[in-house]
């Protein structure tokens, strides 16, 4: 793919998405003629939508991003609802983490990690290095105070960092990315949430078959009861999907 392309758009509930046919292309995408893009990827998920209605802040912090992409099913789903040509596939934040790091791996992309329990980090360091060695210039856990910050964004700057992921949960990482690129613009950043986890093995993702249903959701409030209660604000935006209201 080639710098000219362009990335159809999407609207839905006010926010603007990129929709991609698949991941390889989104990968592609962001790296062109051997260079990654910079700017601030954000997944958009119905619970996002919602979340992003109600707090300006997190409103502003989404559509301040240069790379909106579908992560859930129902925003796929609503995609295709509401623009039936749409060629758009719903593309995991731990799929599309895992092709960047492999690609990051293979062209020597300096890449900067944040977030995690420390033993998780380290764990994703030594993984990343063996399967894919791929070049980490620093590593941040989770566990910092804000009066640590300003030595993190200054790390990160020293490191020459081209990719960094930040795994903090919403809304810490996206407001920490906006502060990082505010300090830092030369890099892309990636909020990932529970990746790492995913990734050492401490957290179990759904089983493909449940994934290619679309009810990863449902495998994730079955082995985590506790989330009942975010899942049940959900009916809120499978409403605006049946009514249209997108």
């Amino acid at each position: 793919m080639h710098a000219s392309v362009t990335v159809p758009q999407y609207q839905i509930r006010g926010l603007s998405l990129a929709g991609f046919r698949d991941m390889a292309e989104f990968v592609d995408y962001l790296n062109q003629d051997g260079k990654l893009k910079s700017g601030t990827l954000v997944a958009i998920n119905a619970e996002k939508v919602l979340t992003a209605e109600n707090d300006a802040e997190i409103f502003n912090l989404i559509t301040a991003a240069e790379y909106r992409y579908a992560d859930g099913i129902s925003i796929v789903r609503s995609i295709r609802k509401k623009y039936p040509q749409a060629q758009v596939s719903r593309i995991a934040g731990a799929d599309l983490w895992e092709a960047l790091m492999e690609r990051a791996g293979r062209e020597g992309t300096p890449v900067f990690l944040i977030g995690g329990r420390p033993d998780v980090l380290e764990q994703t360091q030594d993984k990343l290095r063996r399967q894919w060695n791929v070049n980490i210039v620093g590593a941040q856990d989770g566990y910092f105070t804000p009066d640590q910050r300003d030595a993190l964004l200054a790390r990160i700057v020293a490191s020459g960092a081209k990719l960094v992921t930040v795994a903090m949960g919403s809304p810490r990482q996206e407001l920490l990315m906006r502060d990082c690129k505010a300090f830092y613009p030369d890099a892309l950043y990636m909020g990932v949430g529970g990746t790492y986890d995913v990734f050492t093995g401490h957290v179990k993702r759904a089983p493909r078959i449940w994934q290619k249903m679309g009810l990863e959701w449902l495998y994730r409030l079955l082995s985590q009861p506790s989330r009942l209660k975010r899942q049940l604000r959900l009916l809120k935006y499978l409403n605006y999907h049946w009514k249209g209201d997108l």
